[in-house]
């Protein structure tokens, strides 16, 4: 949703940078098959580079990926932070560091706003990753909808959009994408105090 709100905010968004594990398979932050991520960027036609990395050298090797755009005349890189200030630092400094302009079209909204309009703009998601000690593996691979959002509301102890990582979403379509991503397969995996959607077969359709 950030991306498509600069895209309509009259940013030329040029590619898509994945953070992946140094042996390649997986995202970083998510855990997802980085080959999904890849079949992502294709359905919304946007290029990806996909970097490797540990968490130990995840700074330099998005520092080097992000110059390396620059050089290629990238002047600017959009995130999806909305409110956590330690987050927003960490953009500002790395962007301050190489030159380039942060955009950042969510921060400071309202949670329940921005719920609301992902999906009154048509986005569609599902739960792939989440806390097990403050959800249930029975809210995996959930749609991200007006239900999912009413029964975050009354739980009353996750924040609305996963900011502070209680939850996360795979985006399948939407507003940015030329064609859908189908789930095919999947299993759930409890791994690390964290339930996991194992995403082992799709198509674009």
């Amino acid at each position: 949703m950030a991306c498509d709100k600069a895209i309509l905010g009259g940013f030329a968004v040029s590619h898509l940078l994945n953070m992946i594990s140094e042996d390649g398979r997986r995202s970083r932050s998510h855990g997802l098959d980085s080959t999904l991520i890849a079949a992502q960027s294709r359905a919304m036609d946007i290029p990806i580079i996909q970097k490797r990395t540990t968490w130990d050298t995840y700074e330099r090797e998005f520092k080097t990926a992000i110059y390396e755009l620059k050089q290629a005349g990238v002047r600017g890189a959009v995130f999806g932070d909305i409110h956590v200030q330690e987050h927003k630092d960490w953009v500002d400094r790395i962007c301050k560091e190489l030159d380039i302009k942060p955009i950042m079209p969510l921060w400071g909204r309202d949670t329940e706003d921005i719920f609301t309009e992902f999906i009154d703009a048509g986005f569609k998601a599902i739960v792939v990753r989440l806390k097990a000690d403050l959800l249930g593996e029975e809210w995996l691979g959930r749609e991200i909808d007006r239900s999912f959002m009413n029964d975050l509301l009354k739980l009353g102890k996750v924040d609305l959009c996963g900011e502070l990582g209680e939850y996360h979403t795979f985006v399948t379509d939407g507003p940015l994408f030329k064609r859908r991503i189908r789930i095919l397969q999947s299993d759930k995996v409890l791994k690390d105090g964290y339930w996991s959607l194992d995403i082992s077969k799709w198509a674009i359709d």
